[in-house]
């Protein structure tokens, strides 16, 4: 395995190098879901929430597919967060992402304009927004590999226009086009199926992967 995946896998979900700094952004990701919730109750659209759940589910099947790819190459995960954390959850996973993926569904939605026919630059609103908050995410990400935050050992997933590009269409952009299909969904239960779907499947994998196989990733 390589330098970094040995670090990565170092206090792996280790309780003891949680930081006092996690109760404050936990208590902000309460508010703001606290919030919504209180919002949905009175008009009786909770898109908002199911954005922010979808976002977060979609990162957490991600990071699981990460932490296989890890544990079948025996070598490194496509990307690893070996730098300081207050819990790493996973290889390429820490609490710090977590909370920010969290909210991120909901800084989505609001971000979208009320009329879904509405165009920004020629596109239609929900698809500019995908388009940019994906674009921006992966900026992020190259500071954070620039930082040896965040590192990338394969050749097809770097900083070359070509791993660019998957980064963007693996990495986040299928997050929001996953986000803008549970919230077009006509009812809320077909909604509350979608969503709940996203986390039997990222809870299988992690049964299946950690349970039953006993990997750790």
């Amino acid at each position: 395995m390589t330098e970094a995946t040995q670090r990565a896998l170092e206090g792996l979900r280790d309780l003891h190098t949680l930081q006092w700094y996690v109760i404050p952004l936990l208590a902000l990701v309460f508010y703001i879901y606290v919030t919504e919730i209180k919002s949905a109750r009175r008009s009786g659209n909770w898109d908002a929430i199911f954005a922010g759940l979808t976002l977060f589910g979609m990162d957490f099947i991600n990071e699981t597919w990460n932490g296989w790819v890890m544990v079948l190459t025996e070598r490194s995960a496509f990307w690893t967060a070996p730098g300081p954390t207050a819990l790493r959850t996973m290889v390429g996973w820490n609490i710090e992402i977590m909370f920010m993926f969290a909210i991120s569904g909901v800084i989505f939605y609001h971000s979208l304009s009320e009329d879904r026919r509405e165009r920004i630059l020629g596109l239609p609103n929900r698809w500019f927004w995908a388009i940019g908050y994906s674009a921006f995410c992966v900026f992020v990400e190259l500071g954070l590999h620039a930082g040896d935050l965040l590192i990338w050992e394969y050749d097809f997933w770097n900083a070359s226009l070509g791993g660019v590009w998957l980064i963007f269409l693996l990495g986040y952009f299928h997050f929001y086009v996953a986000t803008i299909l549970v919230i077009q969904l006509k009812t809320n239960r077909a909604k509350v199926v979608a969503v709940a779907s996203l986390y039997a499947v990222a809870i299988l994998m992690n049964v299946f992967g950690m349970g039953v196989m006993g990997w750790t990733y």
